[in-house]
């Protein structure tokens, strides 16, 4: 579970904007479902999705996300590992591809991020890209709700397994952009690297 509570550059918890948000969020006596469910729900509502506020600014690492405010879903998800890992939740990243296009795949595919939180004995799905009408994902200790249930018949999935860390192409297309209408073009649609818990 080390691997899991690890700060990094794009969780960089030792951030002291998210050291300041993790003392404001989590009282003491707080226990880790209730800081989960405080956190993804911080994540996601008081960070705005990029595309729904139409940000100007394309945000990675989660620091960057907690100073504007905003950020796409691979943003968020690196935020929301760093307030939990900062209280030692083991916190990792889940992917799914899913269309562009919200009636069917003309417009090709992109890669979906979200958390895997260890609560308790087990892992469970929280996430946080922020919802709008068509949109409503839940905090669930049981079966996902996610942003995005997929959808078989137009070759929606979500990849097997756990990581420990964003996928670096991701990384490096937020990092490579200018301005979030750039991720709308060219973002992976596929994972390279195999997950640490299959």
């Amino acid at each position: 579970m080390e691997r899991f509570l690890q700060a990094s550059y794009y969780v960089d918890l030792q951030a002291e904007n998210i050291q300041a948000a993790a003392r404001e969020l989590f009282a003491p006596g707080m226990t880790d479902v209730e800081k989960a469910r405080t956190a993804y729900h911080f994540v996601r509502d008081e960070m705005l999705h990029s595309f729904d506020c139409r940000a100007n600014v394309v945000t990675v690492r989660a620091s960057e996300v907690l100073h504007h405010r905003t950020g796409i879903c691979h943003a968020k998800a690196n935020l929301l590992a760093a307030l939990l890992r900062i209280q030692g939740i083991p916190t990792g990243f889940s992917f799914q591809r899913i269309t562009y296009a919200a009636q069917d795949e003309s417009m090709g595919y992109c890669t979906h991020a979200f958390n895997a939180v260890y609560l308790g004995s087990h892992w469970v799905t929280l996430d946080a890209r922020g919802n709008k009408p068509g949109i409503d994902a839940q905090f669930s200790l049981g079966d996902p709700i996610l942003a995005y249930p997929p959808r078989p018949q137009f070759a929606e999935f979500l990849y097997p397994g756990i990581y420990s860390h964003p996928q670096p192409v991701t990384m490096r297309k937020l990092e490579s952009s200018q301005h979030p209408k750039e991720l709308y073009y060219g973002f992976p649609d596929e994972l390279i690297e195999p997950p640490d818990i299959p």
